[in-house]
């Protein structure tokens, strides 16, 4: 293939080389990518069309009028009693594997679609999603006052306001049949309850996992399975009730995606009972590290001591030889002792080496060559202060001091120059009296 004068094209944005009629509406639970979105003839090969409302709820129908519907039309379809408002996520093939997936056996549970959604079904449908917030904190006080132990947790009403379905959460068995009664002669639409687990309710509402990413209940998780403490412990996860826990406050059911994994490479693993005997000493079972295939041994039973980390071949190696009654020189290969990584420790050798001298340089604070400056009280003032350079430096600079002073104090005519006068303050009036006479 000639590449010379080709033309690539750069894919950006939700694209990312794939086909671009794949890609659906990203704001919504629960969103399939149709990968034979771009296949010749995908959406003639059936007439099934999932279409999906609020939330995770979704449902399929027959496309009985072939009408040319695309990923995020809007549609009227069939529903009991008059029509529902839905967008359209997925045609054509994938439509199949989806009704297996939700396990619908009954053709009467298929209906049909009508047609796209006019102007004046839109207006209906934006009327019955505006009462739905007050109605679901009516009907909480409702239960509240007629002592039910539920908690209703959304309500979604039908695109013709005809309908309403109220999702609820209950521990025990409830009998609402009280309840029906007082929200139907408050709201005068067809009441449905439909009980949902904390799981159910998490994936409705939505949000973001411990992990970063959105939550698996509310991208593509529909059938929930039992999640038990036995899956932390063959993984060797701590038993932290607040880290198992997920967005819903039930066990996280990922911790189901990789025991399989874990149950497979375990049994590939030495036996925690068996005790491995060498020449030089009896080791211990300590830990394992499953996906890695290594096990650490100790010396003693119950503590941490002589550690050697080896493969689980070479344990299961040192396991048969012991039942042959043979023993190995030690736990390596080689049968050298393996060599510890210790942290060097900061007190080790010569302490004193943190009082070394510094660099000699003068500071800000006035020493020079390392050596800081006498303090006032004991320094010399005056002529008599020392000079660098020795006595006879210093007496030659006390005698340049006395002619200099000499040359100052004498004025023409025998005057003396002036002293300064200091402002100090008043003076006692005994020192006045004294200049005074």
């Amino acid at each position: 293939m000639d590449f010379k004068d080709m033309k690539f094209e750069i894919f950006r944005g939700c694209d990312r080389g794939l086909s671009c009629k794949g890609c659906g509406r990203q704001d919504r639970q629960l969103n399939t990518y149709d990968w034979l979105a771009d296949v010749p003839g995908n959406t003639l090969s059936t007439d099934l069309v999932e279409v999906q409302f609020k939330n995770t709820r979704k449902g399929y129908y027959h496309n009985v009028n072939h009408l040319d519907l695309h990923k995020g039309d809007v549609v009227a379809v069939e529903a009991n009693p008059g029509h529902d408002i839905g967008v359209v996520t997925l045609t054509g093939q994938l439509v199949k594997l989806q009704v297996k997936k939700a396990n619908i056996k009954s053709p009467d549970d298929i209906r049909r679609i009508y047609r796209i959604a006019k102007p004046v079904d839109m207006e209906k449908y934006k009327e019955a999603k505006s009462r739905e917030h007050a109605t679901m904190i009516q009907s909480r006080q409702i239960a509240k006052d007629l002592g039910l132990q539920m908690k209703i947790g959304d309500v979604e009403y039908q695109g013709d306001c005809n309908k309403a379905i109220f999702y609820y959460i209950a521990d025990e068995r409830v009998d609402f049949r009280q309840l029906i009664k007082v929200l139907a002669e408050a709201f005068h639409v067809r009441i449905e309850m439909k009980q949902i687990g904390a799981r159910q309710e998490a994936g409705r509402i939505g949000g973001t996992g411990p992990c970063g990413r959105e939550l698996c209940c509310a991208t593509w998780m529909k059938n929930f399975v039992s999640v038990s403490t036995n899956a932390a412990r063959i993984q060797d996860i701590s038993l932290n009730p607040q880290k198992l826990a997920g967005m819903c406050a039930k066990l996280k059911c990922c911790m189901n995606y990789e025991v399989d994994s874990y149950v497979e490479a375990g049994r590939q693993m030495p036996s925690k009972e068996i005790q491995l005997q060498t020449m030089d000493n009896d080791y211990y079972f300590f830990k394992s590290d499953i996906l890695a295939g290594l096990v650490t041994y100790s010396t003693d039973k119950n503590l941490a001591a002589n550690l050697e980390t080896i493969s689980a071949k070479r344990a299961r190696e040192i396991i048969e030889m012991n039942r042959r009654g043979e023993k190995p020189l030690g736990l390596q290969e080689d049968g050298t002792p393996q060599k510890e990584n210790k942290p060097k420790d900061v007190l080790e050798g010569d302490i004193s080496r943190f009082d070394k001298n510094k660099k000699k340089k003068k500071g800000a604070n006035g020493r020079q060559n390392g050596k800081p400056r006498r303090p006032h009280a004991d320094r010399p003032q005056g002529d008599n202060a020392p000079v660098a350079g020795g006595e006879a430096d210093n007496r030659a600079a006390g005698n340049r001091r006395q002619e200099h002073h000499g040359r100052r104090e004498q004025r023409p005519n025998g005057e003396q120059r002036p002293q300064r006068q200091r402002n100090r303050g008043p003076k006692p009036e005994s020192e006045a009296k004294e200049k005074t006479e």
